[in-house]
């Protein structure tokens, strides 16, 4: 059974992540930022908290920021490249 409803994804602009803070430990999605373009260059949900669909939250939160803010969307990350094929 899928949690994914009930986490909040925390976007940590000035650490160029976005993060979910769950018992006691966080599952990130970190990128970097050059100008216009965007990188997603790495997902990592600790093992306590996989299976739950944390990680397809935190990319889809993060892919839907960089598409609003018109910015050039790469992934580094094999799994956020999953995302935009």
């Amino acid at each position: 059974m899928s949690n994914q409803n009930a986490v909040t994804v925390q976007h940590q602009a000035s650490q160029h992540r976005f993060v979910v803070i769950t018992q006691g430990v966080e599952a990130v999605l970190e990128y970097h930022l050059d100008g216009q373009n965007i990188d997603f260059s790495r997902t990592f949900v600790p093992p306590a908290l996989r299976g739950q669909g944390i990680a397809e939250k935190l990319v889809r939160t993060g892919l839907a920021w960089a598409k609003a803010e018109k910015l050039n969307i790469n992934a580094s990350c094999s799994y956020v490249a999953k995302f935009l094929r």
